[in-house]
């Protein structure tokens, strides 16, 4: 990806593309800051209690990718410095969802825990493509 497919959006890119994109980055930077930040607060003993299969130490890296991907939603695209790390930020935020739905497969709860893994993986990978190929958000100079 060159600078010059990040100085413009697309001349076919629409307003509503756009905002439905923001809306989107929104919505995941909830998202993932609430489940993030859960798994980083919440004591191991309650997380445990939550699901004893867990492993602790995983559990807290997971929530600190996630912060990290809900941050890079909106600060790149927000400050304009380095915008093209929200759509790497989605991506990466899109393969935790495929990697979820394996571990939920796992389980035997894929169906309880699709709505929302699948829900957060398609928004995930409709920002990745809409601000990698649509609607690109331009540097700051």
């Amino acid at each position: 990806m060159n600078s010059a497919n990040l100085s413009a959006p697309a001349p076919h890119a629409s307003k509503a593309l756009h905002i439905g994109l923001w809306v989107a980055q929104v919505l995941l930077f909830l998202a993932f800051m609430g489940a993030g930040g859960m798994k980083l607060v919440t004591p191991a003993e309650e997380l445990l209690k939550l699901d004893p299969t867990q492993r602790i130490p995983l559990t807290r890296f997971i929530g600190v990718v996630e912060v990290l991907g809900a941050l890079g939603m909106i600060l790149p695209a927000a400050s304009r410095i380095r915008p093209g790390l929200t759509p790497l930020a989605a991506l990466g935020l899109f393969t935790i969802m495929v990697l979820a739905s394996g571990v939920h497969v796992m389980r035997g709860d894929i169906a309880q825990a699709f709505p929302v893994v699948g829900s957060l993986g398609a928004l995930a990978a409709f920002v990745a493509w809409g601000r990698w190929k649509k609607v690109p958000i331009a540097p700051r100079r």
